[in-house]
Formats: structure tokens, sequence, C-alpha cells
């Protein structure tokens, strides 16, 4: 059994998706959350266990506009679709219409009809790339072959562009989903085959009419083979942690938030949007700096307590390393004061 194994215990492992492992984008030095991807730990068990539950996921009606919006574009062998990302007479290929197939075999004819080179719409692909040692399965909205021979990624978002303007977060998080899709088709054909542009089709305004954005995800890509990375090289710090660590949910809850306190977190207000543990790491870390926000943890310079933090502000003592913090939290006590009075 490997270190990663035993972490799980009896456990199964949990398998990532593109959903999760876009998520790993969002807080890369994050020790913590590194060795529970790499060992496929089931975050959302764990966060129940011990007693920090966090609520993920889109709304029923966010799901339902979703997938009636998807299916509108596809309907007709996506005659709309077509339309809208303007690429001519093309075939179109449904390679999900067998119920009874299996994700190998649906996997290798994805597999057949990219090596063709075939011009064509792919709906239904299937995907795969390794994330710490796992093969991971993936599915994009469609794969769109362009007329040179390069192949584009296709996302379909429900989210709507309101005069040429969409929420930023919704787009960041849709491009880098839209980069893992990339990452696994160049591993497949390498990157003179596959574009760093994908292409976003959402709704207009406050209709379903659809519209299509080219995103270029370079510097997606390059963050994601970093995470990716630095997943596959956990290993020592794996090794280096002393036997009793487990995360195996059959534990006791103690015995689990001893097991976490036995790996340092980094924890920042946006991982409540992106990781299941966010609501223990937020109240485990709470008196420090770091649960304000990486702006202000970065500002102050190394001081990590916010107690810290007010007795300078009061004029107590500061170490040499601290005096440029200090002189900045006093200046703004007095003007705080000055204007409170």
């Amino acid at each position: 059994m490997s270190h990663l194994d035993r972490l799980r215990g009896s456990t199964p492992a949990k398998r990532h998706n593109a959903r999760t492992i876009a998520a790993l984008t969002g807080n890369p030095g994050c020790a913590r959350r590194s060795v529970l991807d790499a060992a496929g730990v089931d975050k959302v068990r764990l966060a129940e266990r011990i007693g920090f539950p966090g609520s993920f996921g889109q709304s029923r009606f966010a799901l339902a506009r979703g997938n009636a919006f998807e299916a509108m574009l596809k309907a007709d062998d996506c005659a709309l679709l077509r339309s809208v990302l303007d690429v001519g007479v093309v075939g179109y290929h449904d390679l999900g219409e067998d119920a009874d197939d299996t994700l190998g075999a649906r996997h290798g004819r994805t597999r057949e009809l990219l090596a063709s080179e075939r011009s064509a719409l792919i709906d239904h692909p299937l995907l795969t790339l390794s994330v710490a040692g796992q093969t991971v399965y993936l599915e994009p909205d469609l794969i769109a072959f362009q007329s040179e021979g390069r192949l584009r990624v296709v996302e379909i978002k429900s989210f709507a562009i309101v005069d040429g303007q969409a929420d930023a977060a919704a787009v960041s998080a849709a491009a880098v989903q839209a980069a893992v899709y990339v990452l696994a088709l160049r591993e497949l054909l390498g990157e003179d085959r596959v574009s760093h542009e994908v292409v976003l089709v959402s709704p207009v305004n406050f209709s379903l009419q659809p519209v299509a954005v080219v995103l270029d995800v370079r510097k997606q890509l390059s963050t994601l083979r970093r995470q990716l990375s630095r997943l596959s090289s956990v290993s020592d710090l794996v090794a280096s942690l002393p036997p009793s660590v487990s995360f195996d949910v059959a534990l006791p809850p103690a015995a689990l938030v001893d097991s976490l306190g036995a790996i340092a977190a980094r924890y920042v207000p946006e991982c409540l949007s992106s990781c299941e543990m966010s609501v223990y790491c937020r109240d485990e870390a709470s008196g420090s700096t770091a649960a304000l926000g990486r702006s202000v943890r970065e500002a102050l310079g190394g001081v990590e307590e916010i107690s810290a933090v007010l007795a300078l502000a009061g004029g107590a003592a500061a170490e040499p390393s601290q005096a440029e913090a200090a002189a900045l939290l006093r200046q703004a006590a007095r003007l705080r004061d000055e204007a409170l009075s």
C-alpha cells in the first residue's frame, strides 16, 4: 500500500473531474489541499465528518437553465450551435448516443475520431488526463474541428453576457475548466493539433439567444501544468507525515482534526467558493491576518495575528522586520481616530 493509499484508509479514492482539476489552481500554495487531492480523499465527506460541511454546486434553477440552453443549442444535429460557431458544412458525431457504452470504449471511439482529422463537431467526447497517478475521464461540452485541422474546445455556459460583459469570476472559472480539456487533448494529440483558443457560448443579455466568444487560455494552461506537477511531487511531503495521520472518514472526528493539523493550510477567503474544506480552514484561521485575504496578509508583511496588528497600531514595540508594517498601521489608526472625532 502506498503512502497516499494509507492516508485514505478504507475509503475509495475520489475521482477528479474537470471542475475539481480546475479548482486546483485557486490556491496552489496550500499543502493541505495538495495532499488531500493527491491522495484522492473525499473532501466533502471529510468536512461533514468533522462538523464543517460546505455549500457547493449550482442551484436547481441554474442547472435547469443550463440544461435547457445546451439542449437548444444541440437540437437538430447542433443546427443553432453551427450558426453561432460559423463552422460551415461539417459532420456531426455524437459519441454518447450509445447508453450501453463503457467509458473505455467511448474513449477509444473518441481517439479514433480525433486521429482521423475529419472536419466535424464532436458531441460527448471522452478524454483522459493523469492527475497524481489517477486516470481521470473528462467530458467536454463539444470539440469543434476547424478546416485547417486544429481543434477547438467549445464550452457551453448558461451565465449571461450583458452589454458585452459577463461576470468576471464566472468567465475565469469557465476558462480554467476549458483549459483542462485543452491540456487533455494536447497530451493525446500534441500541441500543434489543439488550439490555445477556446470558444465560450453563452446567452446574450436576458434571453437564451446564444453568442460565441473566443478566450485565450495559455495562462490557465501554464498554471494547470504547474499545479498538476506539484500534485505529482507531494510524495516527499506525504512520506514525512507521522504514521498516525489518516483521513479515513471511519475515524473519530477528533482524530481527523489532529491529522488535518499535521499539514499546513493556506486559507484565503476565495477558498470558500472552490474548496470543500474551506469552512473548517476558515474556522482554524480565525484571528489570523490570512483570514482577511491575500492583500491584507501581504500588506502586513509577516504580522500573522490580528491581535498583533491591533497591538502594533496601538503603539506596541515592533520587531525590525515589522517596522514598516507598524508605521503604516499607526498612521491608519491615527487617521481613523481623526475621522471618528
